[in-house]
């Protein structure tokens, strides 16, 4: 091989190397989303640990960076060549309430809309805050797959720690399922969630690492080998003083490629008067092209770590939507009955006080002896009755003021903040017709906006991918392998050799004998592994051939699932339209009741008794309503998550729920 072959070798090489750099810089993922902003203080504490490690680490980063869980991986060579071999750090979680908090008190209260409620979990709810981690851990899979290395997988299950809002049969998103999943099956199962497999997920033939290698060898050594026979060497003991330098680079490529290229130096000096060459020095290089034919060619098998993270990508921000959605349901249910709690905590205060202004009425009329006693402890009796509901109601009240507080909050520290009451301002409605829609229509728009389809269709790509990789692991392993190389000589010319030798003398002219084709070695060669019975191949084939099919069948009854939902939800908020109607109609006649019994008593035909009794009625009338028009307002609700369109009737920014920054609060 001439001097233009192997430059055509070395351009080929260069080649390969700017096209998977180009590939790789292509799909660099963004920075993670910051959290919600913390109080400045609190903040700037934040920031100043964070600059602080990194001074450490030799590595710096803004005040906007240090405030959120960034990644730092991809930092081109330009730009700081150090930076791959240190620590990429991420900020601490920011555990201070948002500001919007401190905007809401009013009077030691915390005066609360559901816009508010939205806005402030978005800011502070911590099952949001544990499920953004999950975006910049999917890119950071894309940064391993990007050099060859196998994806680790990401969480897609949804995130429900937060008491009190209940998870309500969302199907597939339960706590820790959904598709794309890391959670594994017990007892040596395949892992895989809702009924999956998905142990084969990834399979196929061994991907090198497409990140450059080099490495170097740079020793000394003295040996001395005390000789039996002096006719070799001429000596009796035979010293070699050796100084090394080897050096190495690899690297392989998404076509099945790997490039080595290897320099070796040596240079040895004995006490032998036979070497001719003393000092002698050995130069040579090679160039290894090696090129996969079968198992492990073409871009298919050995991307398939990468389509698969970018793929897991997409889940998670699918995901991390539909934590969002979840999320803001429970809000909203909270919400919901936050106000229940209050309107009633209120009902049961008024029916109280009308109760004690009985009493004191009949207690004057015993004085005068106008009732008998048995009226006025029939009266502390409904008193006593009405305290212990007024007990109830308030006791309720405070668990759902705490678990909002809890829901809206990143921590509860501070004492005046945990007692403190929350006064909704948001009261209960009903909007007739809103179930009315045609069936069809809701169903085709929740096939269309479902995240779960798209999680799951995401995720049946996946398999096929599999799939494909897996089908080309069955082909025999078949390598065609080339490579040049050259040598080189030199030393200096031992007067006790009595040879007159022609070698160059110096490193410079063992480099130029090495790479002038003087003495060439190059070959080409051909090798083969055919597994005779490939059981193990076939079978892990087979298998995600079965997964696959497995999980078009998941995704067809995700589509049945959202057409029951749907309907299910239609048919709760109809029936809960009706019961609200009956309820509002019920407690109309009991407030005439009411009003008739207590014009009654002014007049002088009826007993107080009576009056309670009604006013007794009315009360449970008001709580029935009040419990009809809540469970219409969760129906809503669960509608408007089983069409899919949370989001947009709560309008809600998916980029500030990333963030967890919302622009300014909601009016």
């Amino acid at each position: 091989m001439n001097i233009r072959n192997k430059l055509a070798l070395a351009q080929i090489a260069l080649l390969l190397t700017s096209s998977l750099e180009a590939q790789t810089s292509s799909s660099s993922p963004a920075p993670a989303p910051p959290e919600a902003p913390a109080p400045r203080g609190a903040q700037n504490q934040a920031v100043q640990g964070v600059a602080e490690a990194n001074a450490k680490n030799g590595t710096t980063q803004s005040a906007a960076t240090a405030a959120r869980p960034a990644l730092r991986l991809d930092i081109p060579h330009s730009y700081n060549p150090f930076a791959p071999y240190r620590a990429s750090l991420v900020a601490p979680p920011n555990l201070a309430n948002s500001p919007r908090i401190d905007q809401l008190v009013q009077n030691g209260e915390l005066v609360l809309s559901l816009k508010d409620a939205i806005a402030l979990s978005l800011e502070n709810n911590l099952d949001l805050a544990i499920a953004r981690y999950n975006i910049p851990i999917a890119e950071a899979d894309i940064i391993r797959t990007q050099a060859g290395g196998s994806f680790r997988g990401v969480n897609t299950g949804i995130v429900q720690n937060t008491p009190g809002g209940g998870v309500g049969g969302f199907g597939s998103s339960s706590s820790g399922a959904g598709a794309g999943g890391t959670s594994g099956g017990a007892g040596g199962a395949g892992s895989g969630a809702s009924g999956l497999v998905q142990s084969t997920l990834g399979t196929g033939t061994n991907v090198n690492s497409y990140d450059p290698v080099i490495t170097a060898s740079i020793n000394t050594e003295h040996d001395t080998e005390p000789l039996s026979n002096t006719s070799i060497y001429g000596v009796q003991s035979l010293q070699l003083n050796t100084i090394t330098g080897n050096f190495g680079y690899s690297q392989s490529f998404a076509t099945g490629t790997t490039l080595q290229a290897i320099f070796d130096n040596n240079r040895q000096a004995t006490n032998s008067p036979f070497s001719i060459l003393n000092p002698t020095l050995n130069s040579n290089y090679r160039f290894l092209l090696q090129q996969q034919l079968l198992a492990g060619f073409g871009l298919g098998p050995n991307l398939r770590f990468l389509r698969i993270a970018k793929n897991n990508q997409k889940i998670s921000d699918e995901a991390f939507r539909l934590q969002v959605i979840t999320t803001i349901t429970q809000i909203a249910d909270m919400y919901w009955d936050l106000v229940a709690a209050y309107e009633d905590n209120q009902l049961k205060a008024r029916s109280l006080t009308f109760a004690q202004e009985t009493l004191d009425k009949g207690r004057k009329q015993l004085e005068l002896q106008a009732i008998p006693a048995m009226d006025v402890l029939k009266d502390e009796a409904e008193v006593a009755t009405r305290e212990q509901d007024v007990s109830i109601a308030k006791s309720t009240l405070q668990f759902q003021e705490l678990l909002i507080k809890n829901a809206l909050t990143k921590n509860l520290d501070d004492p005046i903040l945990e007692a403190m009451p929350v006064r909704p301002t948001d009261r209960i409605g009903l909007d007739q017709g809103q179930a009315s829609g045609p069936t069809e229509d809701l169903i085709a728009r929740a096939l269309s906006d479902r995240i779960e389809l798209s999680e799951s269709g995401i995720d049946l790509e996946n398999r096929r991918i599999s799939r494909d990789a897996a089908r080309n692991a069955l082909l025999p392993q078949v390598a065609l392998t080339g490579y040049y190389a050259g040598t080189g000589l030199a030393g200096v010319q031992n007067p006790a050799a009595g040879v007159t030798s022609t070698s160059p003398v110096g490193f410079g002219g063992a480099l130029r004998t090495t790479f002038n084709n003087s003495a060439p070695d190059y070959y080409v060669g051909l090798s083969m592994n055919i597994p005779l019975r490939n059981r193990v191949a076939k079978s892990d084939q087979y298998r995600s051939e079965l997964e696959a099919r497995q999980a078009e069948l998941r995704l067809q009854q995700l589509r049945k699932q959202i057409r029951i939902e749907v309907r299910n939800a239609q048919y709760a908020l109809t029936q809960s339209e009706a019961r609200v109607l009956s309820a509002r109609k019920a407690r109309d006649l009991a407030e005439k009741t009411f009003n008739i019994t207590t014009k009654e008593q002014e007049l002088g035909a009826g007993s107080q008794l009576q009056t309670l009794t009604a006013r007794r009625d009315f009360d449970a009338a008001e709580s029935t309503l009040v419990a009809a028009m809540t469970a219409y307002q969760k129906a809503k609700i669960e509608l408007d998550r089983s069409i899919g369109t949370t989001l947009e009737q709560n309008a809600i920014s998916i980029d500030s729920a990333r963030t967890g920054v919302v622009a300014s609060a909601a009016n």
